[in-house]
């Protein structure tokens, strides 16, 4: 695992102060808005304010006014309309209330979602044959189509007219469209880019209906909408990781707070299968339970399904696809947990493909459809960007997942020449690349995190917004977070960080693939929660001393109410960091030098009993004759399992005397060492050792 950079906000105490006190915040808040750049109490109202009237005028959104006047004629002429939309949770629910709405002003209409496993993303020239057969006049794309060049042509050339939505990025050519409504169109009026696609979905639907209802003041008829369509659109927006600010947050803040009474039977239906509605529902609520299961059916090559029970206004059709949507989700867990067992398997083995930048690795038959999840979790666990390409013959389909400082399209797009097709962004792509290119993409890719442009970028990091003892950690200060809500993209949940903190145990939960911590400092304690961290790969013990960075929560078990840290980065605390770094440095002076002080020999010089403890728990732990770990973790779990006193110098000088009798070898990189245990035969007699005779030299010496 990548040691993340802690990054410190400014914070101004005093701004903080007087921000709390002219808006009643509690401290705590004040002291978070404060290091997010509101530090003044005009500035934090703006940004604690929800209201409808924070909604931008949709016909300042590029060729709106062509678009609102073609939908209308076509709903006058009683023009077949199509809505194309994409299989994931924003394409899905954008695609969903446009329908709904032109079918309330009596439209004729039908949807169409490509199938991601036999069509792809976007527009196709087959499905536009197909809708045109099926007699459609205009098509509307939501989501979509941004790049749709030739199949815009396609379209005009048999007759139909089209118009654009979508929020993706433009290129230089735009399609030839009656209208193409982009909020990141150069030289857009439209003053928030960061619409999700069903947002600019609700523009145009808001556009339509303003036409509709001149009479109506925007503050109304926007407020109007909102209580009709924010539920669904704060779904979509949420899922499609959308920076939660300006209109994107008053619109997940309208749909949370409608999603318990939500009159869509579909998602009523789902959140009473999955146990929500009897519990608060928050952003991360959306994000990490309901939207996996609306996207199942896209990645498994049935959106359809999803949009059938968006739409469905059949109570007992909406359970029944409910159901069936959470079960291909299980389906999607069982493929995902797979392909991930088989990698990281695979990386214990081979140790070294860890060593580098980036990740690039492929693999006969793993579902192009749930890879890219595979990818993010990978990125996520080792700190690096992962692309993971599934491979059908000589062709494969791949899906990559970066981190921040390191644009993965660019790199991409530098390297084109080894690709059939590439697409996403900095943080996400997809591509499709032959065979035989393979190992080129590979290198191609650790070079260009490799240049020097991107080198010193390529480091996932955590920002914190402040520094906290525990007694600022109370029920009301907690509570206290409420005003800052919804969190979630671009405005996530308050990074608190404390230093210092005991850990005094360690219990694995969900089959050990989290843990559970009982933390104290200042004699207080909370339980702590680290998750995608087992017990079996946790490199930390009880009684280490370690620094945090968590989010705080209030849980709720039987009637009681307790404050629970939810940690974003662990690490052991300064001091013993000091002490590591120290220990470390001597030896690399002992190493290279061959001399040190007697004091600072008999900090090298490690017992007996710590070779026999070292040679032993290599010999336990080691899979496949090699163990990859954090050697910081690796003395401290022997200091402790043998009750010595043994530190990092210590367990670096017992490695070189193994590797002097070829008993083991090791390589230590930035984070991590990879020790690999030969077949040595008889016994080795250490006293004959080079390197202990030369510590053993500076010992009165």
């Amino acid at each position: 695992m990548k040691i993340k950079k802690w990054i410190y906000t400014d914070m101004d105490e005093p701004c903080a102060d007087t921000l709390a006190g002219a808006l009643g915040l509690s401290r705590l808040a004040a002291r978070v808005l404060t290091a997010r750049g509101c530090t003044t109490p005009e500035a934090a109202r703006a940004f604690m304010d929800k209201s409808a009237t924070r909604l931008g005028d949709p016909f300042l959104l590029p060729d709106m006014e062509k678009a609102a006047e073609a939908i209308e004629q076509a709903l006058r002429d009683g023009v077949k309309i199509a809505v194309y939309g994409d299989y994931d949770v924003d394409g899905v629910t954008a695609t969903c209330i446009l329908i709904e709405y032109l079918e309330s002003c009596g439209g004729q209409c039908i949807y169409y979602i490509p199938d991601r496993l036999g069509e792809g993303y976007g527009l196709n020239m087959g499905a536009i044959q197909s809708l045109h057969e099926r007699g459609c006049g205009l098509l509307i794309t939501v989501d979509s189509g941004i790049t749709a060049v030739e199949e815009a042509d396609y379209a005009a050339g048999l007759g139909m007219s089209v118009i654009i939505t979508d929020h993706h990025e433009c290129k230089e050519q735009l399609p030839r469209a009656v209208a193409v409504v982009n909020p990141r169109r150069e030289g857009s009026a439209y003053p928030f880019r960061e619409l999700a696609g069903v947002g600019v979905a609700f523009k145009v639907i808001t556009a339509l209906e303003s036409r509709r209802h001149p009479e109506l003041s925007k503050e109304v008829l926007t407020a109007k909408l909102l209580d009709r369509y924010a539920d669904v659109v704060a779904v979509g927006t949420i899922a499609d990781v959308m920076p939660l600010l300006s209109e994107n947050r008053v619109i997940v803040s309208w749909g949370l707070s409608q999603l318990k009474n939500t009159r869509n039977l579909g998602l009523r239906a789902l959140m009473q299968k999955l146990g929500l509605d009897q519990k608060p529902l928050t952003s991360n609520s959306v994000s990490f339970i309901m939207a996996p299961r609306i996207n199942a059916a896209g990645r498994l090559g049935g959106a359809s399904v999803a949009a059938k029970m968006f739409l469905t206004e059949d109570g007992a059709e909406a359970a029944q696809l409910a159901e069936h949507l959470c079960e291909l989700n299980r389906r999607r867990q069982e493929e995902e947990n797979d392909i991930f067992d088989q990698i990281t398997r695979r990386l214990r083995e081979e140790p070294h493909l860890t060593q580098g930048k980036t990740l690039v690795l492929w693999g006969d038959g793993w579902h192009n459809g749930v890879i890219g999840i595979v990818s993010s979790r990978l990125s996520d666990r080792y700190g690096i960007p992962c692309v993971l390409i599934s491979m059908n013959g000589d062709s494969g389909k791949g899906s990559g997942r970066s981190i921040r400082g390191f644009n993965l399209y660019a790199a991409l797009e530098k390297n084109a020449h080894l690709l059939e097709k590439y697409g996403g962004h900095e943080l996400a792509v997809g591509l499709t690349v032959d065979r035989k290119n393979l190992p080129a993409l590979a290198q191609a890719l650790e070079d260009f995190a490799d240049s020097e442009a991107v080198a010193d970028d390529v480091v996932p990091s955590v920002v914190i917004d402040c520094m906290v003892t525990p007694e600022e950690l109370t029920l009301e200060a907690i509570r206290g977070f409420a005003v800052l809500e919804p969190f979630g993209m671009g405005n996530p949940q308050p990074a608190l960080g404390m230093r210092d903190v005991i850990i005094e145990e360690i219990t694995p939960i969900s089959h050990d693939r989290h843990v559970k911590l009982l933390l104290s400092r200042d004699g207080k304690r909370f339980y702590a929660f680290v998750f995608g961290m087992g017990a079996h790969n946790c490199p930390f013990e009880s009684g280490d001393a370690v620094d945090i960075v968590f989010a705080a929560e209030i849980n709720t078990y039987k009637g009681r109410q307790n404050i629970q840290l939810i940690v974003k980065d662990i690490r052991w605390a300064g001091g013993e960091q000091e002490g590591d770094a120290a220990a470390y440095a001597l030896y690399r002076q002992f190493r290279d030098s061959g001399r040190v002080t007697d004091a600072e020999a008999r900090v090298l010089a490690p017992t007996k009993d710590e070779l026999r403890a070292v040679f032993r728990y290599i010999k336990t732990n080691a899979e496949n004759k090699v163990l990859c770990a954090d050697p910081r973790a690796i003395y401290r779990k022997i200091r402790y399992s043998s009750r010595s006193s043994i530190n990092l110098g210590r367990l670096l000088i017992c490695l070189d005397v193994f590797s002097e009798f070829d008993i083991f070898s090791y390589t230590l990189g930035s984070q991590e060492m990879t020790i690999t245990c030969h077949d040595y035969q008889g016994k080795a007699d250490i006293n004959g050792s080079k390197v202990l005779r030369r510590l053993m030299d500076c010992i009165g010496g």
